[in-house]
């Protein structure tokens, strides 16, 4: 084999296992319960030259195929750890494959991935005031050095700042998700903390070509040009249409204040500080190997999208683009394509755009499914919704279907009307105008505070939504703040809209066609076709998404632009 990967189905380990395998190495990974296969199958990588072997590396190591080159990317990361349970992995561990890489007849180099606070001359590490986690790799950092040095093994040691990418929801995460969530109302560090980040794409590129550079060195692997961490939280929080904290809570502070008042870890605040580091040789051997990194902030936006799309390791996204978007002013939400749409899918309220997802997988063209403005993940509107509509389809080169649900419909139906040159067809589902009025959740003094409290379960028992990833992702935005109210608004502006919409149903020039559930019927008589699901309910596409998808499919042909 040339290169063996401990750790391999870690964030870090199956990143480098990918890009080792796309040069056309043999690779073989080390685990204990093989998840890294069916992740490279998912990303498109030739697993041909993959072995898996059984590996625990806090016991010593026998039995593994002899290999040229040796990545060691296992350990424990994490805060709370025992002492035990961290030096197993962080020192044991490392030590072990150490000893079994010392062994091999033919190998070119061991890579020790370490950690960018971590790697520091001399002394005894400090088990009571870093914590378990840092202190065991520091420890482990040391030893490995030492013990290298004992027996001539050819050791690089790679020192990651903190790694981010798809996937990744510790280190900064847990920060993003309490600004997203409007839980951060000051952030932790001072003006001047510096919290370097590298992507997991770049730094498994890096540590490739490491092999091939001179042993003995050890490689800050970290952006230098980060943002300050008020800076770096201030550029997400725009980016992703929240607001940021304006104050700062000095960690030296937090380590005096009880934890249950801060919600701090006491073992992150080390990582709080003002620090810079050594990275000239990373840098240098980087140009030398063609590698560049990507704009930090570019990186940043790109990782909040995947956050928040996979609700922090909450839920799967689609197999879709997605991220937010300016529309009209303010950040949207946007999944799908912009382009070329086939379909523009409007979601009904309480939802967000996933609630599509069971319908465009059943489609037979691409789709583009925003969050409304306002609600699920979309910031407010800053002009009207008929102008936001403009917008969102102003980069569109064809004349899609528009699609909308529910409270959806009236939007829709009034840009169809308005912009007749800008759609092929118009369907509605569900529509909220020509059905009963769910009258409670109009009451915003009793629906907001509800809709905030409520678990998936409530709500999908509540509403009628089918329980699953979709109910969940909506009760998710439903307890950020301001979304539960809006909801609670746009069911009053409906139903102050519904004489009005039900006037204009007549008078569209597009084609309409009408998809109701059998056991949500309308209320109105119309003009339209109308199919009717059998057995549907008011979210036909969760519960009959393929009926419902013949129906939008067969409906009309979307017109090329």
């Amino acid at each position: 084999m040339d290169a063996i990967v401990f750790g391999a189905t870690g964030f870090i380990g199956r990143s480098l296992t990918a890009e080792l395998l796309s040069r056309g190495q043999r690779v073989a990974a080390a685990v204990r319960n093989d998840t890294i296969t069916p992740w490279l199958i998912s990303q498109g990588v030739d697993t041909g030259r993959l072995e898996l072997v059984a590996a625990d590396i806090t016991r010593p190591l026998s039995g593994l195929p002899e290999v040229r080159d040796v990545y060691n990317a296992a350990g424990r990361y994490g805060f709370g750890l025992g002492v035990r349970e961290a030096r197993a992995a962080n020192v044991t561990g490392a030590l072990n494959v150490l000893e079994w890489a010392a062994a091999l007849p033919g190998l070119r180099r061991l890579v020790h991935i370490s950690g960018y606070r971590v790697s520091a001359p001399g002394g005894t590490p400090d088990y009571a005031g870093l914590g378990a986690y840092e202190a065991s790799k520091r420890e482990g950092d040391l030893a490995v050095r030492a013990r290298a040095r004992e027996l001539e093994v050819p050791l690089t040691i790679a020192n990651p700042g903190v790694v981010i990418g798809s996937g990744q929801y510790i280190g900064l995460a847990p920060l993003v998700e309490d600004l997203w969530n409007g839980r951060l109302p000051a952030l932790p560090g001072g003006r001047d903390t510096f919290v370097p980040i590298v992507t997991v794409d770049y730094f498994a590129r890096f540590l490739a070509e490491v092999p091939t550079s001179p042993a003995g060195e050890h490689y800050w692997v970290l952006d230098d040009t980060t943002p300050l961490l008020p800076e770096l939280i201030r550029a997400i929080a725009d980016h992703t249409g929240v607001r940021a904290p304006r104050r700062t809570v000095p960690a030296g502070l937090l380590r005096r204040l009880p934890r249950k008042l801060t919600g701090a870890d006491p073992e992150t605040l080390s990582f709080l500080s003002a620090d810079r580091y050594p990275t000239a040789t990373a840098r240098a051997f980087a140009a030398s190997a063609g590698l560049e990194m990507p704009p930090a902030i570019d990186a940043l936006r790109t990782w909040a999208d995947d956050l928040v799309a996979a609700r922090f390791g909450a839920a799967s996204p689609w197999p879709s683009s997605y991220g937010f978007r300016t529309v009209a002013g303010s950040r949207t939400w946007v999944t799908g394509e912009r382009h070329r749409p086939d379909y523009v899918l409007l979601h009904g309220l309480p939802m967000n755009a996933d609630l599509w997802a069971p319908l465009a997988a059943r489609l037979p063209g691409p789709v583009l499914a925003p969050d409304l403005p306002g609600l699920g993940r979309s910031a407010t509107a800053a002009q009207p919704m008929n102008a936001w509509l403009a917008d969102l389809l102003s980069p569109a080169r064809t004349r899609p279907v528009l699609v909308a649900h529910s409270l959806a419909c009236g939007p829709a139906l009034r840009f169809a009307a308005d912009h007749p040159d800008r759609v092929s067809g118009l369907v509605l589902v569900s529509p909220a105008f020509l059905q009963a009025p769910v009258r409670r959740l109009a009451r915003s003094g009793l629906a907001a505070p509800m809709m905030r409290r409520m678990s998936a379960t409530r709500l999908a028992r509540t509403l009628g939504i089918p329980e699953g990833a979709e109910a969940e992702s909506a009760a998710a935005d439903l307890r950020r703040p301001g979304v539960a109210r809006r909801v609670a608004a746009a069911v009053r502006t409906d139903l102050a809209q519904r004489p009005h919409s039900r006037a204009l149903l007549h008078r569209v020039s597009v084609p309409v066609q009408i998809v109701v559930g059998s056991a949500d019927p309308l209320v109105e008589a119309v003009d339209h076709p109308v199919t009717e699901i059998a057995g549907a309910g008011h979210y036909p596409q969760l519960t009959h998404p393929s009926q419902v998808a013949r129906r939008v499919g067969g409906f009309a042909a979307p017109v090329g632009g």
